[in-house]
């Protein structure tokens, strides 16, 4: 299951330190060995989430809510609130959630941010675009994972651009908006940041490549303990979380580099994706997951560094839409190879592969591969290697061209 292969080591995490009761959407398989207790529950259904908390804290002595999941921000703060129990608020929540509230108050404090307008008819995206000049990006305006995000280089390609981004902003609960946005041209990066009782301390800097083009597929990370780029991207990732007034969590931060210096993408309220919160352990010892847990309970986290070392991972993508025939790295490969932290595959012989524009990283993704080394150029250097010793073989259903990173 995606959901244990991503977050299962932030569930084993906090249950070696904490009880832990879970509200999720269906029966718990995996996570069972982890919970004292749960209540099955939507919890994008606010009522429904609310009666599931109330439930396990009329059976347990509840001192913590807290999610991993962007969806579940805003409900899940409304929960922690409801039980009188740490939060750092639905309302913002909500500015972090709505990437038009968030550029909005980064205008407002001088964080430097990319212009941004938002739009409901494509008459109105057109006027923006115009108006900030191609090439321009077009996302949802509360949305996640990169759905629903794509570059437009030109006014002809803005109609099919705006139907892919509204179909994606349609499905937002706080905003329903479409953002036309100015294209940051650089390489971006995510700062890992924790804050408790007001004060922002960075632990780490992820660099990312991001592959797929127009789309805004996120194809491989790695983060060092020691990146050069701590100090320069941290003073704006602290900016933006006081500009959004998040008073405690660990928090997501993107960016870009435009001439060497840092332009806001946006924030995510949330322990971040992708194994990064992995990665991070492994380069620096600084648990993220028990450091979350430990601001819902209202404790001071345990930031201190362990390891200097670093930690990449590379996700597998098909070089064209069709159905998987084959997948499978060479055969005792990752037994000696140590620097191989783990070989991941979430998809199986006979699964349909759907790219962008018409699928996404949900639909795409036919797993990934960790590796660690002394420094992020080495880890890289043996996630390539490790990646030649990949067989990927999909039967093509449409003629596309290749995606950087993916696999044959």
């Amino acid at each position: 299951m995606e959901a244990e292969a991503y977050r299962a080591y932030c569930l084993q995490s906090i249950a070696a330190h904490y009880d832990v009761v879970l509200i999720t959407g269906a029966e718990p398989t995996w996570e069972r060995p982890y919970l004292l207790d749960w209540e099955v529950a939507d919890p994008m259904e606010q009522s429904a989430l609310s009666a599931a908390g109330q439930a396990l804290a009329e059976r347990h002595p509840v001192v913590g809510v807290m999610t991993w999941t962007e969806w579940h921000l805003v409900p899940v703060a409304r929960l922690a609130r409801r039980l009188g129990l740490p939060t750092a608020g639905p309302e913002v929540m909500q500015g972090c959630r709505n990437k038009a509230t968030s550029r909005a108050l980064f205008a407002r404090h001088a964080v430097p941010s990319a212009a941004s307008t938002g739009v409901r008819t494509i008459q109105e995206a057109v006027r923006a675009a115009q108006h900030l000049g191609y090439p321009v990006v077009l996302k949802p305006a509360s949305h996640a994972a990169s759905v629903g995000v794509i570059r437009v280089d030109s006014p002809e390609e803005l109609p099919d651009a705006y139907a892919f981004a509204a179909q994606a902003a349609g499905l937002g609960v706080e905003s329903t908006e479409v953002l036309v946005e100015e294209y940051l041209d650089g390489p971006e990066v995510s700062v890992e940041c924790v804050t408790y009782q007001g004060t922002t301390t960075v632990v780490a800097v992820t660099r990312k490549t991001v592959g797929i083009p127009p789309y805004f597929e996120e194809i491989a990370h790695a983060v060092d303990a020691v990146d050069p780029l701590l100090a320069t991207v941290s003073p704006a990732a602290q900016a933006a979380l006081k500009a959004l007034g998040v008073p405690d969590g660990v928090s997501h931060v993107e960016l870009r580099l435009v001439d060497g210096r840092p332009r806001l993408i946006e924030v995510n309220a949330r322990l971040a994706g992708d194994m990064i919160g992995h990665l991070v352990h492994l380069a620096t010892g600084v648990d993220l997951a028990r450091a979350a847990a430990d601001i819902a309970c209202s404790r001071a986290p345990d930031l201190t560094r362990t390891r200097s070392r670093a930690a990449a991972i590379r996700m597998i993508y098909p070089a064209h839409p069709g159905t998987l025939t084959a997948r499978r790295l060479t055969d005792g490969f990752n037994e000696q190879t140590p620097w191989l932290e783990r070989a991941h595959f979430q998809r199986d012989v006979g699964d349909q592969l759907v790219l962008p524009p018409d699928g996404d990283l949900f639909t795409a993704r036919i797993g990934f591969l960790i590796t660690t080394g002394p420094t992020a150029a080495v880890a890289q250097a043996r996630s390539q290697d490790a990646y030649r010793h990949l067989t990927v073989q999909v039967e093509p259903q449409l003629a596309t061209t290749s995606a950087p990173g993916s696999a044959e």
